[in-house]
């Protein structure tokens, strides 16, 4: 599909950053630049699809949490809104260790969009334009501005491409097959043919999601209750916890069956996913429902969670089970579900394929390395999930408002953040598939918690400029109370009087043969701070707006001192490599004893240390070593 216009013309508003799709990548982004000082625009194809959640209505999850308080720690949007709109919120995985713990939201889908839209529609120096982009207009190798489907010219000196996934989408079920972005919303036709243009590379992949349901023709009583925590935490720091503990609705569990497996499996033939019509790679860790039960046979049943969409409507998702399968067999598989034996569907399951590119183009600041002054981010980087999308948003948004004010770029390594691990996988390794982060995917996990994202992120979020003073002083606050702390309950000596010995047995722990430190018993995995209240005598009075923060990360760290600690040797040794610089003037053909493969991926990639140098596939440890004797051979001071 060619695209073509009569006449072009100009529009005299000036810009300093254009960015092209306002999904949760795009918003980050644009209110980053914004907040930073530019006069930024935001196109997308339609202002109704906003921060649009057209999957699952939720925020979070297993590692997506970590990814939200980082995008919050370092002054991004996502934490707030969805603190403000979400219906249920549960803390993942709570009965293992808090590298792990991982907060989930259910959002009000409706509510989630339309407050984002506010904070956007507020934002000092940015606007909202609703236009589709069709070219990304580039002179002597550097961006100068986008053009839109009427023609219209848009000057700028930065671009942020967060298209999601409306690059030629084609959403497809059965035999159906619809040129359209998600939820029927206007796909994005030209955009693709303008970046290949460029030279960009693109890849093809697809995602999808299930039916919507009417709640009223659902039988609840025949499915397990899910429940939100009792006290909810929230995922912005600067959400006073007392303000979000609302009534929370209900979700519900129930299961497939054999009976359900069946249907599936007689009509393979008719899914796209099996038949060929669809070309795109899907999502491993987000499979269909006809992919469960080809690759998981074995399996007698799988989870199915029944989600509310909002407040406001009957409308339910049915969680675990996306599909793109005929209408009349949605109809029968849903039906065999117990619960939805009656179900009647509002919206139908799709799969959705679409244009992204292969992120191994970019630098580790999103700016892609022969396009000077076009940054990329969200999905169109070939990553899944609103989490990531937003993470990326945020920090092209910042790198592009870096590059324009003359300043280095921000790039968080692995050590860091698990915006870091996402970005670096993103940039480094080759995918055949959307990225989704895990946290298996994290080396420096019990580092790179939750609970701790502002004591690792806030002060380079106030450096940036996004955190204010206020923010800041609260954290300095934080972190002297948590080492005050920590160094005067290794000081408070306690007996074997019958008070403590009393505690313990209460607590059953086991009792005391000799003197010890509050320090010594709060490692002990039955026993807390809080426990220890009563014997502690010279406990000071904590800041209230801080005691709960003050005493988790008091716990944490003292139960886990030795772990981290010994995670710390382990980020030294990582950072050598990290600090160690390739010159971006570096022939590779130059470099006598690397082997071929080598030779070709370090050109093709260009990284820009001798850590990311090794994480890239095809490198291996002895093609590090003759880089490393080459750059001394040469005098750099690595």
């Amino acid at each position: 599909m060619k695209y073509s216009v009569n006449s072009v013309w100009e529009n005299n508003d000036r810009y300093d950053v254009a960015v092209i799709g306002a999904g949760h990548a795009g918003c980050e982004a644009a209110l980053a630049a914004a907040r930073l000082g530019f006069q930024t625009v935001i196109f997308t194809v339609s202002v109704e699809s906003i921060a649009l959640m057209p999957c699952n209505p939720n925020i979070g999850g297993s590692s997506k949490g970590h990814l939200v308080r980082e995008i919050d720690a370092l002054g991004g949007e996502m934490g707030k809104v969805i603190d403000q709109t979400f219906i249920q919120s549960k803390m993942l995985n709570q009965s293992k260790g808090p590298a792990v713990h991982s907060l989930r939201a259910q959002a009000d889908k409706n509510r989630y969009s339309s407050m984002m839209r506010q904070v956007l529609e507020s934002q000092d120096r940015l606007e909202i334009k609703q236009a589709e982009i069709v070219k990304i207009l580039v002179e002597d190798g550097k961006v100068v501005g986008v053009q839109t489907l009427s023609g219209g010219i848009y000057h700028c000196n930065a671009v942020i491409l967060c298209t999601g996934t409306y690059l030629k989408a084609r959403c497809v079920y059965g035999e159906v097959s619809e040129n359209t972005g998600p939820n029927g919303l206007k796909a994005a036709n030209y955009l693709t043919d303008s970046l290949k243009e460029l030279g960009v590379k693109m890849n093809r992949f697809k995602t999808g999601t299930p039916a919507r349901i009417d709640r009223r023709s659902v039988d609840f009583s025949k499915m397990e209750e899910q429940f939100g925590d009792e006290r909810v935490v929230p995922f912005s720091f600067t959400t006073d916890p007392d303000t979000v503990q609302i009534d929370q609705v209900s979700c519900w569990l129930t299961y497939t069956n054999q009976r359900t497996h069946e249907i599936i499996r007689a009509n393979l033939d008719r899914s796209p996913l099996f038949s060929g019509m669809i070309e795109g790679t899907g999502p491993r860790y987000c499979p269909s429902i006809e992919d469960k039960v080809v690759k998981f046979a074995d399996k007698e049943r799988h989870q199915v969670f029944i989600e509310p969409e909002g407040l406001e409507t009957n409308e339910m998702y049915i969680g675990g089970m996306s599909s793109s399968l005929p209408e009349d067999v949605q109809y029968a598989m849903y039906r065999s579900v117990p619960g939805l034996e009656n179900v009647k569907i509002v919206r139908n399951a799709y799969a959705i394929e679409y244009d992204c590119i292969d992120a191994r183009q970019l630098k580790p600041s999103l700016e892609f390395r022969e396009i000077e002054g076009l940054f990329s981010g969200g999905q169109f980087n070939g990553s899944s999930g609103y989490e990531e999308a937003a993470a990326q948003g945020l920090i092209a948004g910042i790198n592009a408002a870096r590059k324009l004010s003359g300043k280095e770029s921000i790039v968080l390594d692995r050590s860091e953040a698990y915006i870091g691990v996402l970005i670096d996988d993103l940039v480094t390794k080759e995918s055949h598939e959307p990225y989704r982060m895990m946290t298996s995917r994290a080396e420096y996990r019990l580092l790179l918690r939750q609970d701790n994202a502002d004591q690792r992120l806030t002060r380079k979020g106030y450096e940036i400029g996004l955190i204010s003073e206020e923010r800041y002083q609260r954290l300095l606050e934080k972190e002297e109370w948590i080492e005050k702390e920590v160094n005067r309950l290794g000081t408070v000596h306690v007996g074997t009087n019958e008070t403590i010995q009393r505690l313990l047995e209460e607590n059953q722990s086991t009792p005391l043969v000799s003197g010890t430190t509050l320090k010594d018993l709060i490692r002990r995995p039955e026993l807390s701070y809080c426990i220890l209240e009563s014997i502690d005598t010279s406990r000071p009075e904590l800041p209230e707006t801080l005691e709960q923060e003050i005493i988790d990360q008091v716990d944490i760290f003292i139960k886990y001192e030795g772990y981290i600690n010994r995670q710390k040797k382990q980020v030294e040794q990582f950072k050598k490599l990290e600090n160690k610089r390739i010159p971006e003037s570096i022939d590779y053909d130059n470099v006598k004893s690397l082997r071929i493969e080598a030779v070709q991926k370090l050109k093709e990639y260009r990284p820009v240390s001798i850590g990311q140098a090794s994480r890239i596939s095809g490198v291996s440890p002895a093609d590090i070593s003759v880089l490393l004797v080459y750059l001394s051979s040469q005098g750099r001071n690595i």
